[in-house]
């Protein structure tokens, strides 16, 4: 999970501008989505009369995936609607080719630019509440144990009944209230999280953090994650290692991949955990110990940004079904942070590789050859999702670095306490973590990861996005947490 910054009082369009990313998506694509209609109508089932319904965030109108679950007394049986995009999209036409450009939504930290033309994405394409929608149907049974016992992927139609939220989700659960569509949703969440740790997975969760201008100046604060939000995400990590194990195992479709974590990564969290004085046991897994760390302190928000470190070397993996894609090594195929195979299937409204994926899926469990407009995009997509994933990431940095400039702005020369979070190297300054505002900068000298120092602010420039400290003595600081 990204770092999420949300910063509606600041200007964000300067980097949008810089980074050449708009809502410019050509007459004849943006045509295609002001027309679009189900072209595969005639081979869905009809599911209209399950009461499915949405979570997401309040302001969220691009709605991928609408969920259904009940506990049948021998386990779960969740059915995940998702959008189906395929179905809106004419293969390899303008609009196909205006996503394949693109790849992806960019999130900015005030409002994102959408994969889709927001006619598709937030109009025909969207789960929206009692709109009868296209859509692809997981229906995924899960033993008492957690365990996977079978698996169904066809084409339907559906009617989301009620868009609702994390917060009133997790309200509507410490009363009693929730929904009858999710009353199971929780039992469900929290048995998939055990058997993902237990299994050794690494799950990210760092605090949103929020930024308002209020009569005492910017105001940067953390916002934990609600229960909700671990539970839902549970449901779309189940139809992912499904999507995953499926194209696995017949040699044919597209996966996420991430290789184990290097030693110096894990030894580099350690270190930072020590700094920052949050016990972790020698014997504790890192996935265990990530996830029992408080939401909304600022020692979480710097842990789990270090945790980052953890996921180096992620990458897209296209299997073409030939018998060299089928011997690849099993650990080549694998996502270290699931502890297994791993697809993404649950967001195509965001993500132009999950369109691709899911078609591999439903021809695979149908027993159907995978369509000729699917086998061509294939090898293509690792190369577009990779780049798409560097936009991101570039617009990411971007846009803290100068909510970061901003809330800091004015307060050059004033000394701060710091944990040092990793030394510099030939490429990058050490980077420190100040707690208030909770901040990750780069800092000037030779420091030692794990260091607690003082540092004194030297720079903090809106025009040039730069946040700069250097070390201003060392002290003995009270624990950060």
């Amino acid at each position: 999970m990204k770092r999420i910054l949300s910063a509606p009082d600041i200007d964000f369009a300067g980097i949008r501008h810089q980074l050449g990313v708009d809502e410019e998506y050509g007459d004849d694509a943006l045509a295609e989505a002001r027309a679009a209609v189900d072209r595969l109508a005639g081979a869905r089932e009809d599911h209209t009369g399950v009461p499915f319904v949405t979570i997401d965030p309040p302001t969220s109108k691009d709605l991928d995936q609408a969920v259904h679950i009940t506990s049948d007394g021998d386990g779960f049986v969740v059915d995940y609607a998702i959008a189906d995009v395929a179905a809106l999209v004419i293969p390899e036409g303008a609009l196909d080719q205006e996503s394949r450009r693109r790849g992806s939504t960019v999130y900015f930290p005030d409002g994102s630019v959408p994969l889709h033309p927001r006619e598709l994405s937030e109009g025909a394409g969207s789960l929206l509440p009692e709109q009868v929608r296209p859509c692809v149907l997981w229906t995924i049974r899960v033993g008492r144990d957690g365990s996977v016992t079978d698996v169904a992927v066809r084409r339907s139609r559906i009617r989301s009944v009620a868009r609702l939220d994390y917060a009133g989700v997790t309200a509507d659960a410490a009363a009693g209230r929730l929904h009858p569509s999710i009353a199971a949703l929780p039992a469900f969440g929290e048995l998939r999280h055990e058997v993902a740790l237990d299994r050794g997975a690494v799950e990210l969760d760092l605090p949103d953090q929020q930024v308002s201008l209020t009569d005492a100046g910017w105001r940067l604060h953390l916002e934990p994650h609600t229960p909700a939000e671990m539970w839902n995400s549970q449901v779309s990590l189940l139809a992912g290692t499904c999507a995953g194990t499926i194209m696995a195992d017949a040699g044919i479709g597209l996966l996420r991949t991430l290789p184990p974590a290097e030693d110096d990564a894990v030894d580099g969290l350690r270190a930072a955990a020590r700094a920052l004085g949050v016990a972790w046991p020698e014997d504790q897994p890192v996935g265990r110990f990530l996830a029992g760390l408080p939401g909304g302190l600022p020692s979480t928000l710097a842990l789990q940004s270090a945790a980052g470190g953890l996921m180096r070397g992620a990458n897209y993996l296209a299997l073409d079904g030939s018998d060299a894609a089928r011997a690849i090594p099993d650990d080549k195929k694998r996502h270290a942070a699931i502890a297994g195979h791993y697809a993404h299937v649950t967001a195509p409204l965001r993500r132009l590789g999950d369109r691709f994926a899911t078609e591999v899926c439903l021809a695979l469990t149908a027993g159907d050859t995978v369509p000729d407009w699917v086998m061509r995009a294939l090898p293509t997509l690792p190369k577009i999702l990779r780049s798409a994933d560097t936009l991101g990431a570039t617009a990411d940095r971007a846009g803290i670095d100068l909510a970061e400039a901003v809330i800091l702005g004015g307060r050059v020369g004033e000394r701060f306490d710091a944990v040092v979070m990793s030394a510099a190297t030939e490429r990058k300054s050490a980077q420190i973590f100040i707690a208030d505002p909770p901040v990750i900068a780069r800092c000037e000298g030779d420091l030692r990861a794990g260091d607690r120092i003082v540092v004194e602010l030297t720079d903090a420039d809106e025009v040039t996005r730069t946040v700069g400290f250097r070390p201003a003595g060392y002290n003995s600081l009270a624990t950060l947490r």
